[in-house]
């Protein structure tokens, strides 16, 4: 999974006395020699001497004062000089007096230990040293890259219905431009629309498998196409073609969506085996990253019917759940139809409790993919730190807060990053007039831009509050449609877009002829309108009863577009509350949170919001640049991960 390059090799005495047992070695980069400099390794001699300075006992094993300490010798006339300025090695000993880390001491008694990014060193020949560059000091580095595989149901811009096509568009190109080799594996959907041409980049590689399933043998096909450093692999099977979106049509979700993503997983898990993508395949060294409950049977797969036959046994899988709500549940008697062995039922079994029953003689058995990768994936990820928490709670766990709960140790949160090239106030090609946090000057005029376009009187000084999402329950909408009515007493205009339940898509254009003046609601979904609202609004508000990520609000912020939210999942840890005390009377935060979810929280923080707006001007504008300043960078979250990638391979496979 790692890999160390060394960029010279230098011949070494070993004492006698010391055992080889004794000493273990690290990578570069834990030992901290990627901090040395150019001036500890001069005419590429490095010298070795005993050390008694370090914590826990510092000298060889078995070494006494009279012995020979170890050396790389030079023959030169200035031996002695060099060894003088040479580096010290010492050893760390634990309470046992074991050996658990080398360090290189320099002659100042200061241990040199640092951490930086590993880079691989450019050797250019043998006899050649290591030059400054721009008068700096050249580090000398280990590198660790890995074969990542991605495992989702979408990928924008190939597919996309929310922030999972976000995650897997964005983060395999970040990563890759970070030196990892990565794969993306997703269904090739036609559906006989304009999205279709998605897909005309990626050509079929002439590789059939066959997948033992739903009772028989399904033939799936490859396409691939090379992009932004990404290998994109596309499952082809009849069963995404068909009208409709990802998951269903107008009549709801489609049927068999768990043998459509039966496929997807069998699939993946074939595709780094058998796709000589760029001359060579992927091989069994892989990091799958499967993506929610369409892709949960990979890691089960991996457990259940590879590595019993030796196959993947150095692979690891990491969960990514972005939504727990969606599970995967089928019937009991469904199982067989996932080319699991039997006795793995246990892994995948669900009981319902009797409350969630349809009938008296309904005994509630189930399967559910997600507690299957649940219990067999190595690693399990959230999209923020909130959610992590939230989700091994009864409250935000459905059902499965105990199991996550026992598997607290290897949770995690990372929240999401946004592409800042897309949504950039300075460059954004949806919008007419382009600002930054240095010059404000074209927020005002983007206002006044949006206000006109939708037909709104034209008032710089009024707030304009705004609203981006599902129209559903889980948004919160039912709470803006109780706290309208109040609202709209106020010296407000309020926008709203989005689609979803259509009782909400009827309430929108029925307070848009109540308050002509001061509401506007647009039921669907349109891109630019998206950025021309983020960028003329003035307050965005979310009130979202869960929200294992969000989006809109970092949008928000990077637009200088102040977010009132409620305390929630991933909502809590990027907006940070605003406190005009501190700071030194200067003030600290980028929005407003309130808590607990109801009708007069919500309008208490809105309306301290407003009164902020109007009354204190310069505070609002500090606001507005302290959100514009924060950094929600995927470059920030692909370390995160990376981190993440190291912790899965240091310990063996979860289920062996």
């Amino acid at each position: 999974m790692e890999s160390l390059q060394v960029t010279r090799l230098m011949s070494c005495k070993l004492s006698a006395n010391i055992s080889h047992k004794a000493c273990s070695f690290r990578p570069s980069r834990q030992l901290g020699f990627s901090s040395l400099s150019r001036r500890s390794f001069q005419n590429g001699k490095l010298t070795v001497a005993r050390s008694d300075i370090t914590e826990n006992g510092g000298g060889f094993g078995g070494l006494d004062d009279s012995s020979n300490s170890n050396s790389i010798e030079e023959e030169d006339d200035d031996e002695e000089e060099e060894e003088k300025n040479g580096l010290m090695l010492g050893l760390d000993r634990d309470d046992c007096g074991s050996v658990i880390a080398l360090q290189l001491i320099p002659p100042s008694g200061e241990v040199a230990i640092d951490s930086h990014q590993d880079e691989a060193a450019d050797t250019k020949g043998e006899d050649e040293g290591i030059e400054e560059e721009k008068g700096g000091e050249e580090e000398i580095r280990s590198r660790v890259t890995y074969n990542i595989v991605f495992v989702t149901a979408e990928a924008a811009p190939y597919s996309k219905t929310g922030g999972l096509g976000d995650v897997c568009g964005s983060l395999p190109g970040v990563l890759a431009g970070r030196g990892h080799r990565v794969m993306v594996v997703s269904p090739r959907y036609l559906n006989g629309t304009s999205a279709d041409k998605n897909f005309t980049g990626a050509y079929d590689v002439d590789r059939r498998i066959k997948v033992p399933c739903f009772g028989g043998e399904q033939e799936v096909a490859f396409f691939h196409e090379y992009k932004k450093g990404v290998d994109w692999v596309f499952v082809d099977h009849p069963s995404y073609h068909r009208p409709g979106n990802l998951y269903g049509d107008s009549h709801g979700a489609f049927g068999d969506n768990q043998f459509r993503f039966t496929l997807l997983c069998h699939a993946a898990c074939e595709a780094p085996l058998v796709l000589p993508l760029g001359g060579y395949t992927y091989g069994e060294k892989c990091l799958f990253l499967v993506n929610d409950w369409h892709a949960g049977l990979v890691p089960v797969l991996l457990a259940s019917k590879y590595r019993p036959f030796g196959i993947y046994k150095d692979a690891r899988s990491i969960l990514v759940i972005h939504n727990l709500a969606h599970q995967g549940v089928e019937p009991a008697a469904s199982y067989k139809n996932l080319g699991l062995p039997s006795e793995w039922y246990g892994a995948l079994e669900w009981v319902f409790p009797t409350w969630a029953r349809t009938h008296a003689l309904d005994t509630g058995e189930a399967v559910n993919i997600l507690k299957g990768a649940i219990v067999t994936a190595d690693r399990i990820l959230t999209v923020s730190k909130g959610y992590a928490w939230e989700i091994t709670t009864v409250e935000g766990g459905y059902g499965l807060n105990e199991l996550l709960s026992s598997r607290r140790i290897v949770l995690n949160g990372i929240v999401n990053g946004i592409d800042v090239t897309e949504w950039d106030p300075s460059s954004d090609e949806h919008v007419s007039f382009h600002y930054s946090a240095d010059d404000l000057s074209g927020k005002a005029r983007c206002k006044t831009a949006l206000q006109q376009e939708l037909g709104l009187p034209i008032r710089p000084e009024c707030p304009l509050i705004g609203f981006i999402g599902r129209l559903d329950y889980q948004k919160g909408i039912d709470l803006i449609r109780w706290a309208i009515p109040e609202l709209m007493e106020d010296n407000v205009q309020f926008v709203m877009l989005g689609s979803g339940d259509p009782l909400y898509e009827d309430w929108m254009r029925a307070a848009e002829k109540t308050y002509r003046d001061k509401f506007r609601g647009w039921v669907g979904f349109n891109v630019p309108i998206s950025h021309r609202i983020t960028a003329g609004c003035d307050i965005l508000l979310m009130p979202s009863r869960f929200e294992p990520c969000g989006l809109n609000q970092l949008y928000a912020m990077r637009y200088g577009t102040v977010p009132v939210v409620h305390t929630t999942g991933g909502l809590r840890d990027t907006v940070e509350n605003f406190n005009p005390y501190a700071g030194d009377g200067s003030g600290e935060g980028t929005g407003w949170t309130f808590s607990p979810l109801t009708k007069e929280s919500m309008l208490e923080a809105l309306r301290t919001a407003i009164m902020t707006y109007r009354d204190h001007k310069s505070t609002w504008e500090a606001l507005m640049r302290r959100g514009m300043q924060r950094d929600f960078t995927w470059e920030t979250a692909a370390i995160h991960y990376e981190q993440v990638f190291e912790w899965a391979c240091i310990d063996p496979p979860y289920i062996t």
